[in-house]
Parts: structure tokens; C-alpha cells; sequence
């Protein structure tokens, strides 16, 4: 058995997982003067962070507002600031647009949950507007004549998730954060009661290698659940597969325009994303003929036109997944390791307030956000582990 080198860090705080969200939290964390150094498994940001659509829509979600949207909202009034430091510390855009969301009823279902969406939002108080079939085809003409309505959501904004990825490591390095790329953590080692070290498995090194720290950020997105199984803590973090389409040539798309769970969200140049599907088959980011398809046909009945755009690319993405849906926010068992994981469908919405909550529990010990619901806890009752060294 190979033997196990220890290195001295030199940080305060070892985040585990190089996506947008160990990426915030990296840079509030750097931007108070604390060192950090983020390992990650692969290349920073190229799982689901840059996979996604980059939709900052917490109405979008919503039916009846409750806690969740609460923290979702919370999140998304952080994102001007946020995009604003991010861009000049990097010193490049987003693409940040501020310009709301349409979603719209294509048959009686649809327009039962609208109305629904549009009943809770309503009582409230949140800004929404009903529209007929006839305004939405104002607004859009590209829509399909088949719309029987919709609701406008002035709240809902969107960005270049792909751009800001990279404006986020650029902006974190010029704040010092050191970054360990192709450095697969295989789990964490505890001693009294607090995470000492993780351990760490590169393809550069024939022997594993640990690094100290004061405190740890688990954030490893769908890889999370075998991390923590060092710990020996249950935490069912799931694959969930979303393969996306994008076109060329789609120039007229002024916002967000969703139909159920289905979405197109327009960047800059003139092309359009959609999406996307919901699978649950492992690690498995194939993109596949049927899923494309699926894709394909919702966006050819939402805007017709569609057919006639220019094919670009598509590709697919791991959500990470819990078994509520809701993310994993806060500590556990060790009073040193902080949990930011299973944001499913809104990672890209919640890294700004993530960031923030993590900061504060590190820096204060405690946040103003509640956090029982989201509780790496809340599983099933946990001890902590067993002394590992």
C-alpha cells in the first residue's frame, strides 16, 4: 500500500469542489483576506455549472412562496453586486440581463398551473402579470398560435452561466486563491470531533497526499455522496442528467420563455438555449437521440420557428440531487465542515446567498438564514464518526 504524505496547506479553508458554487464561497472567503484553496476533481466549473442554462428564476419556481423561495429570492437580489464585482475584478462580462420571464400554457394543464402560479404569487405580493394568448403573441410573435396564455415575471433574470464561470475563477485567482485542478478528494480525515485533512488522489502522483486546514467547504456537486462516505455520513447526493440544445440564428427572443419544465433562454449573437431533460442514470453525461428529440419537439411546439435555426451544439450536465430536491446548506456533525451541495435545479440561482451563508457560519459561526430545513442532518439522525487518525 502506497504511503500517505501530509503537505501544510497553508490555507484557513479547503473548499472541495471547483464549481460556481465552491467558486463563490472561494471568493467572499479571499475578498475578507482568508486563504483559500479549492480542489476539484477535474477542470473548475466544467461539470454542471457551465452546463446549465443560466436561469436566475426564483418565480419561475414557485407556486405558493414559501421558505425555500424565501432563500431562492434572497439569492437572486444578490446577483447585481455580485456580477458587478465578479466582472471587475476579472475585467470581462456575464452577460447579465435583467429583463424578466414569460411562461405560457400550450394546452389546459398548462393553463391550470398558470393560473395556480399566477393565484399564489399574487396573494403574496409578488409582481406578476396575466396575460392572454393574444398578448403573448404581441409580445412574441415567434410563439406558437397554439398559446392560450401566460404570466410575465418581471423578477426572473438570466446570464451567461459559461462566462461567468470563467470571470469566477479569474476574479478568485487575482484575490490569491490557490487552485488544485485534476485532484480527485477521496474523503476526509477527522480527529476530536473536526475534519484535519482531506486526501487527495492525483494522476500526477503515484502516492495520496493530504492537505490541513482550519476549515472545509464540501461542495462537490453530484460527487458529494462518495466524499462524505469518508465521514461515514448518509448523504444521498444524486446524478440527475439534463441534456441541453443550443441554435444559431434565433434573434427576437427578449427573455426566458418557459412551458412547464421545458425553457428557452436566448444569449448574445443571436442564439438560443434549450432544455432540458430529467434523468436519472448515474454518471452518465452521454447525450442521447431521445433525448435530443424530446428537446427538439417541445421546442418546435413552443415557437415553431425553431425548425429553421441553425443546429449548434448540444451537450448534457449532472444536477446534483437530493432526495427533497432541496440543498444541503450548513454543519454537521464536525464543527469544522461546512456543506453546500445539492442544489439541483438551482445552482446557478443560489451561489451568491450559498457564498454568503458559508462565509458567515466560517468567519461568525452563524448565519441569518435559516438553515434546519436544509440540514445535511435531516436524513436520518447521524453520530459522528469514527476517529479515523
Amino acid at each position: 500500500m502506497p504511503s500517505i504524505s501530509t503537505a501544510g496547506s497553508g490555507s484557513d479553508v479547503i473548499v472541495v469542489g471547483g464549481g460556481l458554487i465552491g467558486c463563490a464561497i472561494a471568493l467572499r472567503l479571499a475578498q475578507r483576506k482568508v486563504p483559500v484553496r479549492v480542489f476539484d476533481r477535474g477542470e473548475p466549473g466544467a461539470e454542471a455549472s457551465s452546463a446549465a442554462a443560466g436561469m436566475i428564476a426564483p418565480q419561475g419556481e414557485t407556486v405558493e412562496p414559501d421558505g425555500f423561495f424565501t432563500l431562492c429570492a434572497a439569492s437572486r437580489d444578490l446577483y447585481p453586486r455580485f456580477v458587478k464585482e465578479v466582472e471587475e475584478l476579472a475585467g470581462q462580462t456575464v452577460d447579465f440581463h435583467r429583463d424578466g420571464a414569460l411562461l405560457v400554457a400550450l394546452d389546459e394543464a398548462e393553463a391550470k398551473d398558470l393560473e395556480r402560479i399566477y393565484c399564489g404569487q399574487t396573494r403574496a405580493g409578488l409582481p406578476v402579470e396575466k396575460l392572454s394568448g393574444e398578448e403573448v403573441r404581441r409580445r412574441l410573435p415567434q410563439i406558437s398560435p397554439q398559446v392560450l396564455g401566460g404570466i410575465f415575471l418581471a423578477g426572473d433574470h438570466w446570464l451567461n452561466n459559461e462566462l461567468l464561470v470563467t470571470a469566477l475563477r479569474q476574479a478568485c485567482r487575482k484575490l490569491g486563491v490557490i487552485f488544485h485542478t485534476q485532484n480527485e478528494v477521496a474523503g476526509f480525515e477527522t480527529n476530536g470531533g473536526r475534519v484535519e485533512s482531506i486526501e487527495i488522489i492525483s494522476g500526477s502522483r503515484s502516492a495520496p497526499i493530504r492537505y490541513s486546514a482550519s476549515h472545509f467547504v464540501l461542495a462537490a456537486g453530484a460527487w458529494s455522496s462518495d466524499i462524505a462516505a469518508s465521514l461515514n455520513l448518509p448523504l444521498p447526493v444524486q446524478p440527475c442528467r439534463g441534456q441541453m440544445v443550443e441554435f444559431d440564428g434565433a434573434a427576437g427572443f427578449p427573455h426566458i420563455v418557459r412551458a412547464g419544465h421545458f425553457y428557452c433562454v436566448p444569449r448574445a449573437g443571436g442564439r438560443l438555449v434549450a432544455g432540458s431533460t430529467m434523468e436519472y442514470a448515474g454518471y452518465d453525461k452521454a447525450v442521447t437521440a431521445g433525448g435530443v428529440l424530446s428537446i427538439l419537439e417541445r421546442a418546435r411546439r413552443l415557437a415553431p420557428g425553431v425548425t429553421e435555426l441553425r443546429f449548434r451544439r448540444a451537450w448534457a450536465g449532472l444536477r446534483p440531487d437530493t432526495p427533497d430536491h432541496l440543498p444541503i446548506l450548513g454543519y454537521g456533525p464536525w464543527g469544522n465542515l461546512a456543506f453546500a451541495t445539492g442544489h439541483f435545479r438551482n445552482g446557478i440561482l443560489l451561489a451568491p446567498v450559498t457564498a454568503q451563508i458559508v462565509t458567515d457560519l466560517i468567519l461568525q459561526g452563524k448565519t441569518s438564514h435559516p438553515l434546519k430545513t436544509y440540514s445535511p442532518l435531516r436524513f436520518q439522525s447521524l453520530q459522528p464518526a469514527q476517529e479515523t487518525g
